[in-house]
């Protein structure tokens, strides 16, 4: 299962290395976001613009920028420090392939780990 679980996690880093330099800053954010809370009980994650800017290696303002669309669009809430996912089938609209990539290795490695996508319907 380490085995497993570290060529899940490899995927991860060689596919957030694509995604960093072909995609917008929103569609790492919608990625960061989907991959982040599927491995999170709820809908909601407690997390600074500046922490997020940090993870997906980008200006803060970027991150503001992305949220606002987001929020705009009606698929996330946002409001100091606190991000609730509205509509999730609208973010994984707005989000790169990038995200079903390392979704489905994860899956694929990691089956007999039960995740939140199992455990919780959308």
């Amino acid at each position: 299962m380490l085995l497993r679980y570290t060529q899940a996690l490899m995927t991860q880093m060689a596919q957030t290395a694509a995604c960093n330099r072909h995609h917008s800053v929103e569609q790492q954010l919608c990625r960061w976001l989907l991959l982040t809370l599927d491995r999170l009980p709820s809908n909601e994650l407690v997390m600074t613009q500046q922490m997020i800017a940090n993870m997906l290696g980008v200006r803060r303002e970027g991150v503001t920028e992305a949220a606002g669309k987001l929020q705009r669009a009606g698929f996330i809430s946002y409001r100091r420090g606190h991000i609730a996912v509205l509509d999730w089938a609208g973010l994984e609209s707005r989000v790169c392939e990038c995200y079903s990539v390392v979704k489905t290795e994860l899956n694929r490695l990691l089956c007999d780990v039960r995740y939140r996508q199992d455990a919780v319907v959308r």
